[in-house]
């Protein structure tokens, strides 16, 4: 394809998602559906060519900045608390459910090696990443489950990539080891996180000693795909040093970057992987029509190949389904035994959990770079597209109705002990206290009165609202609506005195900026 008409193409992908996008917001679909949807239809349109997805290109551009995002914003206490349980699901469940897939396979083509089925089963059993956020975002989770659900997508992909690996080695070569696969694996995952330490470390000593903040905002933009680069390049997951880089950066950037810098870069990068997520789900769709030309057209895909994908695809939704409901027996029988460490999810929280199983852009990727000549292929990489369409269009669009079916409450447990107004009255009184201790000179005059008396104030006002928080919602409500009002007549009044040239541009900008900031802070207090 001509250069020109490639980027032609990329920008008429991008001006698409805007267009997706605010339908999925007037039809009350999840983005992620009318991306995939309008991808696939995009697909088939006259004119257009037939989009060739590079599976390893895909991964290095789409899939590190993804996981870096996922694991910068986790909440690392909890991630901690419930590594148990993410590991199951990241390890045990991938690992059963290929099985499960590799088994329903071989029943259905007895004449399919082992080690193909194996492969669709590694390629089709992790859930996706992107696709998970895509959904989670639309949907209120308690925090267990929120977080079991963020911690999988994290770590799930090393084990998929390495299982697919494995399998492809075992058919291409007739012979598999149980102990080298669990042996490579602790390995990828022991260096990738070593890997992930290195350069998470290294991050950390060289944004303290930058002072652009553009400079700052760059080097971590090129975080996620330094630290996968270098992963693959030391023979290691990748994906586990992206994860472990992006949760050392997420750790600290709340002490290494200024205001400026956290402002600036976090409106950088959720623009940034707000594309990404959406242009994944694009070329997902755009993709389809590669596979159906490979399957032979769509009328002997749905012929020879639909009952069985039809099969695999209820196997495999049920395979999640067994895995979870069984971890939870295991937890009630802990219980049972003395062993309370963790709570069962119970009935409804664990058919929450079994359906949040979506599959995208890794699915896609690892079925795409099936060698050529390789058994049942064209099975492989139609049957892999179909998950991906059967998850994302079927659970992706009930998860919501489910999770409203299940009517989930908030364990004690996981609540936190402080709620956000008692946690901003105790800032409230340690910053009146450090003004306090400065408000007066060596002979004790008091030299900053008005800081004295509105710091003071404050951190009375802020105690009795986290006392009495109810009775104070209206009146704040109230209080902020009205600030909202003055700051758009402001905002007003300043766009008027510069069109009139009254003031300059780099005053309206100034102006500008603490308008926004008063805005923003209203807004966040109101809510």
């Amino acid at each position: 394809m001509d250069p020109t008409h490639l980027f032609e193409l990329v920008i008429g992908m991008f001006l698409a998602i805007i267009v997706l996008h605010y339908a999925a917001h007037r039809l009350g679909l999840p983005p992620s559906v009318a991306l995939l949807a309008g991808g696939a239809l995009l697909a088939f349109a006259p004119g257009l060519p037939t989009i060739e997805v590079d599976p390893e290109l895909v991964l290095i551009i789409f899939l590190p900045p993804l996981l870096m995002d996922g694991a910068w914003f986790i909440a690392l206490g909890r991630l901690r608390r419930h590594m148990i349980g993410i590991a199951s699901l990241a390890v045990g469940a991938v690992v059963f459910t290929c099985v499960v897939v590799a088994v329903v396979t071989h029943l259905l083509f007895p004449s399919l090696p082992w080690a193909a089925c194996a492969a669709l089963g590694a390629i089709v059993s992790p859930p996706d990443a992107v696709s998970a956020r895509a959904v989670l975002q639309q949907v209120k989770l308690p925090r267990r489950l929120q977080i079991l659900l963020e911690g999988e997508s994290l770590f799930n992909d090393a084990t998929g990539l390495v299982l697919f690996r494995f399998t492809i080695a075992a058919a291409v070569t007739g012979a598999f080891s149980t102990v080298d696969a669990v042996g490579s694996f602790f390995v990828l995952a022991i260096g990738g996180a070593l890997v992930g330490i290195a350069i998470g470390t290294v991050w950390v000593l060289l944004v303290r000693r930058l002072e652009d903040d553009y400079l700052i905002i760059a080097a971590t933009a090129l975080l996620s795909w330094t630290s996968y680069l270098l992963g693959e390049f030391f023979h290691v997951s990748g994906v586990i040093a992206t994860v472990t880089t992006g949760l050392i950066a997420g750790w600290h950037q709340h002490t290494v970057f200024s205001a400026a810098t956290r402002m600036r870069g976090t409106s950088f990068w959720t623009v940034l992987v707000f594309l990404m997520e959406a242009a994944v789900f694009i070329l997902i769709g755009l993709s389809l029509r590669g596979v159906v030309e490979r399957g032979g057209g769509i009328d002997v895909v749905v012929a020879t190949m639909g009952l069985p994908i039809l099969v695999i695809l209820i196997a495999l939704t049920l395979a999640r389904f067994a895995w979870v409901f069984g971890s939870d027996y295991v937890i009630r029988l802990c219980n049972m035994l003395g062993i309370d460490r963790y709570k069962p999810l119970g009935a409804r929280g664990s058919t929450v959990l079994g359906w949040a199983g979506v599959r995208g852009v890794v699915t896609l990727a690892l079925a795409l770079s099936v060698p050529e000549g390789f058994p049942g292929r064209d099975f492989i990489l139609v049957t892999s597209f179909a998950v991906i369409l059967g998850t994302v269009l079927i659970q992706g669009t009930t998860l919501g109705k489910v999770i409203a079916w299940a009517k989930l409450s908030e364990p004690a447990s996981e609540k936190p002990r402080l709620t956000m107004s008692q946690t901003e009255a105790a800032m409230a009184q340690a910053q009146f206290v450090v003004v306090r201790s400065r408000a007066y000179d060596g002979d004790g005059n008091l030299v900053h009165p008005q800081l004295l008396e509105r710091y003071q104030r404050r951190a009375t006002s802020i105690v009795d609202y986290a006392e009495r928080t109810e009775d104070y919602t209206p009146v704040l409500h109230a209080h902020f609506d009205l600030v909202l009002e003055a700051v758009a007549t402001g905002r007003r009044e300043l766009i008027r005195l510069h069109r009139a040239g009254e003031i300059d541009d780099e005053t309206l900008h100034e102006l500008e900026r603490d308008l926004d900031l008063e805005e923003l802070s209203a807004i966040s207090a109101k809510a």
